[in-house]
């Protein structure tokens, strides 16, 4: 899919147009990909398209120092969501960012979508780009929860872990489950989900139960946390803005900030995505120092 600047201008008259559009921001961890895809449209410097074992994946890579910064999307958005941030962070260090299977030109996948089979193929693509660890993730709502998962079950192989808003490994059961969430909400991703991006959404408590049975990330990690609660008072947003609180003890090492913008800061509040992977960059050199 073309990306260019018509294509926010389109997604915020949607947004203004449309009850749909406007009730998925209240529930955007849901649809942050979905339904507000276009909202990054502007495409990314080093743009490439690659076919690590015959698959081609639509991606963007700089060259620069280590560590390099791992860019993860939410669900079904594609890597343009990081464009006011990618291109900044570029200046310091090297950068990956990429669309996951079926989103842009990336092609289809055959089998599982869940975080273990999508931390795998990252894992084998960045092998694939000669781009060696360590790395420091970053990711944003769903691609929080893959990154979450990759920090645990390679830790040898991350300097630093940045979630921006991210799922909540028991995101989606009990109160906080589709069933309680609007007929909206519902709607949206219905519509909105469909192939890859759709098994994903599908297989998150399975995710979410395969962050929780790793080992715990190491106890000297250097962890950013970025969380937009929902004013919006509803018992979603209750039980979805405790979720966000937890992550202080999930990651009790972790630098745990509240911010505006909501739940799209690398669009919203890009410079506090900015800081905050700075911030990770900064630990790790200091640890690594003589």
């Amino acid at each position: 899919m073309a990306h260019g600047p018509a294509c926010g201008r389109l997604a915020r008259a949607e947004a203004r147009r449309s009850p749909t559009v406007v009730d998925a921001r209240r529930h955007r961890w849901l649809v942050c990909g979905a339904v507000l895809a276009l909202a990054g449209c502007a495409s990314l410097p080093g743009e490439t398209l690659i076919a690590p074992a015959g698959r081609a994946v639509e991606a963007a890579q700089i060259d620069g120092p280590a560590p390099t910064v791992v860019f993860e999307s939410g669900l079904a958005a594609y890597k343009e969501t990081w464009n006011k941030v990618f291109p900044v962070i570029a200046k310091t260090n090297s950068v990956f960012a990429y669309n996951r299977a079926g989103v842009g030109r990336s092609a289809p996948a055959s089998g599982a979508r869940d975080g273990a089979a999508i931390v795998d193929e990252l894992r084998a693509l960045l092998a694939a780009r000669n781009l060696p660890p360590p790395y420091v993730l970053v990711g944003h709502s769903a691609g929080g929860l893959h990154m979450q998962l990759y920090a645990r079950r390679f830790p040898g192989e991350v300097a630093g872990l940045v979630l921006v808003d991210s799922t909540h490994p028991i995101q989606f059961e009990g109160a906080g489950s589709m069933q309680n969430r609007s007929p909206f909400a519902n709607f949206a991703v219905a519509v909105a989900l469909t192939g890859e991006s759709k098994a994903e959404f599908e297989a998150l408590s399975e995710t979410g139960r395969e962050v929780l049975s790793a080992p715990p990330v190491r106890a000297d990690l250097p962890i950013a946390i970025l969380i937009a609660p929902d004013p919006s008072g509803s018992d979603v947003a209750a039980f979805d803005n405790s979720k966000r609180a937890d992550f202080a003890r999930l990651y009790p090492s972790a630098a745990l900030h509240a911010v505006d913008g909501g739940h799209d800061l690398p669009q919203t509040n890009p410079q506090a995505v900015i800081d905050a992977i700075r911030d990770v960059l900064g630990a790790y050199a200091r640890q690594a120092r003589p």
